[in-house]
């Protein structure tokens, strides 16, 4: 405690605490490899915009559509559920959805940026992401 109180009158700065590894980029592409082991192909090939929910991430967060267009959320984590809101967009949240549940989002959205939540999990975990509607 007397080195603390020395080093703070000698205007040293107490040691920094360590910021947590960004491991989105890994949970992402473990992601798409449960997909593909799931459905036996890529989630990118189907012509539909999929965005896959994993360890309270979603993959990607955050996805450019044109007003319309089908996108869709599939949960492909074994653990939890997760739901879609766009709380902001005035849409109700989905239901949740456990693994390998689907999500069809009603994309018939004004032009803009919209935020996406999992309901049980955006304030705890952050689990948060974002919509870009294209005219």
């Amino acid at each position: 405690m007397r080195l603390f109180l020395v080093l703070l009158m000698l205007g040293a700065a107490a040691p920094a605490a360590a910021q947590p590894k960004d491991d989105t980029a890994e949970r992402c592409a473990e992601a798409a490899a449960r997909y593909q082991e799931l459905y036996g192909r890529d989630h990118r090939a189907e012509g539909v915009k999929t965005v896959l929910m994993y360890k309270y991430r979603f993959c990607p967060a955050d996805v450019t559509i044109k007003a319309g267009e089908r996108l869709r959320y599939v949960n492909v984590d074994k653990r939890t559920s997760h739901s879609v809101w766009l709380k902001a967009a005035g849409q109700a949240e989905s239901e949740r959805v456990f693994h390998e549940g689907v999500i069809e989002v009603d994309t018939r959205l004004p032009a803009g940026e919209h935020e996406v939540l999992c309901g049980p999990h955006w304030e705890t975990d952050k689990m948060v992401g974002k919509i870009t509607v294209e005219k």
